[in-house]
């Protein structure tokens, strides 16, 4: 039961995800302990995180320890045809293909909700969303599930504060070892990854704008500065602004950076961070992309709205000619732009995230109707248990307290 582009595509998909398995140590080692625990046995997992090879093997993970899974993407650009073709091939359900319509996109969200899942697994929100909208009637068979990133989160604790979350829902997202690491690191890379395999342009020497000093907004700021370009960090957070400051950047309103940026990077989670009045500021030859969850921080509804055309520049590379004379650019649609124009996150990054995926779905299973339906934090054990793995990987060993010391520290 799958709906894919092409399931021949399926050796190609298999040699990607053998790749990152040799590079996810943390995993490989839960591998090891589900094929032998079935801590998933007889449950039905519904998961929609990017489809590309790292999550393909956390697909396996699952499966491997007795999940029955049913795998859709979350964002229509990041899906790899190939690695959907893979896990198919493998035994497991999958519902997606690459530059899916919005109406396919939620009819493939439809098909892993309606086979009546026990734990969700969400990135985005958009699972939790749909079984809360349109499948309230299934409900009643959710233990619960997980939240991948920053912008699922707010959604879900939105719900949580208005009391119309209906299941527990752990955030993975907050878990030390995923947003100190996933976040601020993989997202440092992997966005440069993929602007600059996309543009083929220099960052030395240019302005760069990053839109949010959350944990993302500190990884892309850092990778920016390291590759020699000057950074003007925008925010609404007092406090992350002074950080920015004392971290070595500029600090500015978006209509004053406007006019100064040669690259926009948003991460904020928000929407209209850059819109129209931003856009008819920009110099010539402007580059934005967004590395927040949706497309609405660089508001493309603006801009297909106030642009007198628009053409293909380059491959993910959209020009679009304003009503001034001038022309901006736009990268991956304004979708994640690590994703829509890279590979995402390197896999010893995601090997933690999803880690602690892995680990927290067995724990949900193993609490099932016991937990709160609410908001829940990563357990401290989760988070622990996957850096001494993460160490071990590294060959590296840390002191333990003495039993005196623990007294001590009280």
């Amino acid at each position: 039961m799958s709906e894919i582009k092409d399931v021949d595509l399926w050796e190609s998909g298999e040699t990607k995800i053998n790749w990152v398995i040799a590079h996810m140590p943390i995993l490989n080692s839960i591998k090891v302990e589900f094929e032998v625990e079935k801590p998933l046995a007889g449950v039905k997992i519904a998961l929609s995180v990017h489809l590309e090879a790292k999550t393909a093997y956390l697909c396996k993970v699952l499966a491997a320890g007795g999940a029955e899974m049913y795998v859709t993407g979350s964002n229509v650009l990041s899906t790899q045809d190939d690695v959907a073709a893979a896990l198919v091939h493998a035994g497991l359900n999958v519902f997606a293909w690459h530059a899916a319509s919005p109406e396919e996109y939620w009819h493939h969200l439809s098909c892993v909700l309606e086979t009546c899942p026990n734990i969700i697994v969400d990135d985005g929100g958009d699972l939790v969303h749909l079984m809360h909208t349109k499948y309230i009637d299934l409900i009643p068979n959710v233990y619960g599930g997980c939240e991948e990133t920053t912008t699922g989160v707010l959604r879900l604790i939105e719900m949580a504060h208005a009391g119309t979350l209906k299941f527990p829902m752990v955030l993975v997202n907050n878990a030390d070892c995923k947003h100190l690491f996933d976040n601020r690191y993989g997202t440092g890379q992997s966005v440069w990854d993929g602007i600059n395999r996309t543009t083929n342009l220099i960052v030395a020497g240019k302005t760069v704008v990053v839109a949010g000093y959350g944990w993302c907004g500190k990884g892309v700021a850092m990778r920016a500065k390291g590759q020699g370009a000057s950074v003007i960090v925008t925010e609404v957070d007092p406090i992350k602004a002074m950080e920015s400051v004392m971290d070595g950047f500029r600090v500015m309103t978006m209509d004053e950076a406007a006019p100064l940026g040669d690259m926009f990077i948003t991460v904020t989670s928000c929407c209209q961070v850059v819109c129209e009045r931003h856009f008819l500021a920009m110099k010539e030859g402007a580059i934005c992309c967004n590395a927040g969850h949706f497309d609405v921080e660089v508001s493309m509804k603006d801009l297909n709205r106030i642009a007198v055309s628009h053409f293909e520049a380059r491959k993910d590379i959209e020009g679009y000619k304003l009503p001034n004379g001038r022309t901006v650019y736009v990268l991956g649609e304004g979708k994640l732009v690590n994703l829509a124009c890279g590979d995402g996150h390197p896999a010893e990054i995601m090997d933690m995230s999803f880690g602690i995926q892995a680990l927290c779905v067995r724990y949900i299973a193993r609490n099932k109707g016991k937990l709160p339906d609410t908001v829940l934090n990563v357990p401290s054990e989760i988070d622990l248990d996957v850096a001494y793995r993460k160490l071990a990987a590294w060959g590296l060993k840390i002191d333990e307290l003495t039993q005196e010391q623990h007294e001590y520290l009280g």
